[in-house]
């Protein structure tokens, strides 16, 4: 009889933490008595992940912002790899968050314990080092876009293009009506998504200047109105308190992002994740993003790609308007929102997103996922044996 498998899954964020959990449920699925343990949020708890930390409420953006939390992240560190001695796992799944992922992928490569990075770092964006650095220390990488499994396979790391898991996580749009009568919305009038992030600094940043543009654009579009999407990720309470002014016509909905995009006519979205997933349900968006101007310095020296949008990356050109820094005003946001609200420009995206959807591959990225952790836990567990 086979000794029960020991997953370790580290995630520090809310979109690791959602994409952990789809997969602690396959890896569940495909083998049910694996132990599964390590760092997450709450979604990956309710998977059957047995958290050892929840990291997700302290998670930051960017250079000079993650060191208010250093010292915490450090201390996790040096207690994940005292957890590492004590249960030796078969196997560890790092989970985006590279900041921290990749120093504990040295300590794990240290400690000879086999790990598969899924979601890896951007080593597209940030350079062929970072992709060396990543192929010395992880057993397999599971990539999810192809032009990721290009940059990973010539810097010698062992890589498997999936596709990408959002193909299987974002359902197929429902009717607008229905959406609208589901989430209590008004039938007759355009309404507007606002997708500000997960994170407190984003809502409390780039909320506000959302909610003006909106104001500048009923001028151009009669009776607009703006639908806040509250991520799940973050109390409403908390969210409310990180908002400001929601008073007026403004519809707030917590943890119902996909009913929201099925229920609106356009979208305005911080960078991240929520991009590609308002293009997958098909809705016209502009894409905006504020981050300190060091960091943003920073960032503009050493990132190798021309956008920062993943519609736009994975396209390989601009389908979605990108507002950055000092253009995320909400007199250029109204503008765009404006362009993208004509006929023949809703066209012209649909067709780009039709192309983005092929582009990410044929879906079933968590079970192919999976299976890669699985196969490299075996591995692992008869090199203990050894």
């Amino acid at each position: 009889m086979m000794q029960r498998l020991k997953v370790m899954l580290v995630a520090g964020e809310a979109s690791g933490d959602l994409h952990g959990s789809y997969l602690a449920r396959e890896i569940l699925r495909q083998q049910p008595d694996t132990r599964l343990f390590g760092m997450g949020g709450t979604l990956m708890k309710e998977a059957g992940v047995r958290l050892l930390f929840n990291p997700t409420s302290i998670s930051t953006i960017g250079f000079l912002e993650a060191l208010r939390s250093a010292q915490v992240l450090r201390r996790v560190l040096l207690r994940l790899g005292e957890i590492v001695d004590r249960q030796q796992p078969d196997v560890v799944v790092l989970i985006d968050f590279p900041g921290f992922n990749m120093r504990f992928a040295e300590i794990l490569k240290r400690k000879g314990i086999p790990c598969v990075y899924y979601f890896s770092p951007s080593a597209w964006a940030w350079g062929r080092g970072r992709a060396e650095k990543v192929a010395e220390t992880v057993t397999k990488v599971a990539a999810v876009f192809p032009f990721e499994y290009d940059v990973y396979k010539e810097a010698g790391a062992e890589v498997e293009f999936i596709g990408h898991p959002l193909l299987d996580i974002v359902p197929e749009r429902i009717p607008k009506d229905e959406a609208r009568l589901m989430l209590g919305l008004p039938q007759e009038v355009p309404l507007v998504a606002l997708l500000p992030g997960s994170r407190r600094q984003e809502i409390k940043g780039l909320l506000p200047i959302m909610l003006k543009a909106v104001k500048l654009l009923q001028a151009k579009i009669p009776g607009i109105e703006p639908v806040v999407a509250a991520a799940k990720a973050i109390p409403l309470d908390e969210f409310r308190g990180s908002a400001g002014d929601l008073s007026g016509d403004i519809h707030v909905i917590h943890g119902q992002t996909y009913g929201i995009l099925s229920a609106v006519d356009l979208a305005v979205v911080a960078c991240g994740t929520a991009t590609l997933e308002t293009a997958l349900l098909g809705v016209p968006q502009v894409a905006v993003y504020r981050i300190s101007p060091s960091t943003y310095y920073v960032a503009k020296m050493i990132v190798r790609t021309p956008y920062i949008a993943l519609p736009n990356i994975v396209a390989g050109k601009e389908i979605v308007p990108e507002l950055i820094q000092n253009e995320s005003t909400p007199e250029n946001i109204a503008a765009h929102l404006e362009r993208i609200w004509q006929e023949d420009e809703r066209h012209r995206i649909e067709a780009d997103y039709a192309e983005i959807r092929k582009r990410l591959g044929e879906g079933g990225a968590i079970s192919k996922a999976a299976k890669i952790v699985l196969d490299t836990a075996k591995q692992g567990l008869e090199a203990h044996k050894n």
